[in-house]
């Protein structure tokens, strides 16, 4: 679903994308009860997140690796709340919508300057022309994927080292897949910012000469999100997940079992707290490397376009998984071609036989009805309602 960017920005941070996550923290009364579902959603979280960051990896439209991250937060934020830990998927949720409300406006800023271009492959060089724009990216991009010291690293690393606390399989299968992501995660963030910023420019020269910095109107809207993409983890993170907080202790937010798991998280050994970093930090410098170095990335060109398997794999994550296929050939075409024959066969076939056009029809045919005089039709009609209402008084 496309949307002009400020809506994209509105919708992806608070709105109607994480709606979702938001009833499964309004419902957690009841999966408190459901010891299956929250194992589902443990697994299905975790899945969620590496799959779009695997999708966000492949994509050229600076708005479509920005909506994956999207997805691949709501599976962070899923399974945490399979984990029982609703209190922290809150938290996450709220450190999410500042950052990534301003990747979107800082992407919309682009699309403006360069007059609708959304092709990372026509972008680079910006940082010269859009040097306030650049940093906000930058500040946005590095609070998602979990630098040190920034609202995304706070709430990330909470969510990550509960899976690893909850001592299951689902929650080690959960925290291995995690932290798969948070690796891509940082590997295309860098890739964004390195296409559209860094790299030697690649679009027309008519929309470079054309390119500017956005109005003060627009940067002012910037300002508010960079300190909530900076501060916000650390001010609020007392508020979610310090035992001691009023709003921790009213809430009910957490299950028993969430507390015993957020307790352990907090004195995990230190080279566990450090294995989300350490696969953050690769995937950066990874993504840097990779696209500084014009001969690796001439060798890994080549052997996409030569070997079958990259290729095969570039295109399974390029479209989704196939899940749009599998999806639109064996759940919506059957549901249409299904609704299409009671459509035929109910709306054009019996209702309309026995419905007013219908009954019309039939009656119209009879000869003896076209001579009728209108007192005869009066009564007709009068006898056909008693009919009805006897039947109906009688049925009851």
């Amino acid at each position: 679903m496309e949307g002009p960017t400020p809506v994209s920005a509105l919708l992806h941070a608070a709105t109607m994308v994480t709606a979702g996550i938001f009833l499964m923290i309004r419902s957690h009364p009841l999966l408190t009860y459901a010891p299956t579902t929250l194992t589902l959603m443990i697994i299905f979280g975790a899945l969620t997140a590496f799959f779009a960051a695997t999708c966000g990896l492949v994509q050229h439209d600076i708005k479509k690796i920005i909506a994956f991250s999207t997805c691949s937060q709501l599976g962070y934020m899923f399974y945490s709340c399979g984990l029982g830990n609703f209190a922290a998927s809150l938290y996450h949720l709220t450190n999410h919508a500042f950052f990534k409300a301003l990747l979107f406006l800082c992407a919309g800023a682009v699309i403006h300057s360069l007059q609708g271009e959304q092709d990372l492959r026509r972008m680079g060089g910006l940082v010269r022309v859009m040097p306030m724009t650049y940093i906000s990216m930058l500040i946005a991009s590095l609070s998602l994927l979990g630098f040190p010291f920034l609202s995304g690293f706070y709430s990330k690393d909470i969510l990550i080292e509960l899976a690893w606390a909850h001592y299951t399989v689902p929650g080690t299968f959960a925290f291995w897949l995690a932290t798969m992501a948070a690796f891509l995660t940082a590997f295309y963030s860098t890739r964004l910012l390195y296409f559209v910023f860094l790299s030697k420019p690649n679009g027309y020269a008519t929309l470079y000469k054309q390119a500017h910095e956005v109005d003060e109107v627009m940067l002012w809207s910037f300002r508010p999100l960079i300190v909530g993409s900076i501060f916000c983890g650390f001010v609020i993170k007392p508020i979610f997940i310090s035992f001691g907080a009023p709003f921790f202790l009213s809430s009910g937010l957490n299950t028993v079992n969430g507390l015993n798991v957020l307790m352990d998280s907090e004195f995990l050994p230190f080279y566990i707290k450090l294995i989300p970093v350490v696969f953050s930090f690769g995937g950066l410098f990874g993504a840097l490397y990779l696209y500084n170095s014009s001969e690796l990335l001439y060798t890994l060109t080549k052997l996409q376009m030569s070997q079958g398997f990259v290729q095969t794999l570039h295109f399974f994550f390029i479209k989704k998984w196939y899940f749009d296929i599998l999806y639109n050939r064996y759940i919506a075409t059957v549901i249409y071609e299904y609704g299409l024959s009671l459509y035929t066969l109910g709306d054009q076939g019996l209702l309309e036989f026995v419905g007013p056009q219908g009954i019309f029809n039939q009656l119209s045919n009879v000869p003896s009805l076209r001579t009728l005089s209108v007192t005869e039709q009066y009564n007709l009609v009068l006898t056909s309602v008693g009919v009805l209402l006897f039947l109906f008084f009688g049925l009851l």
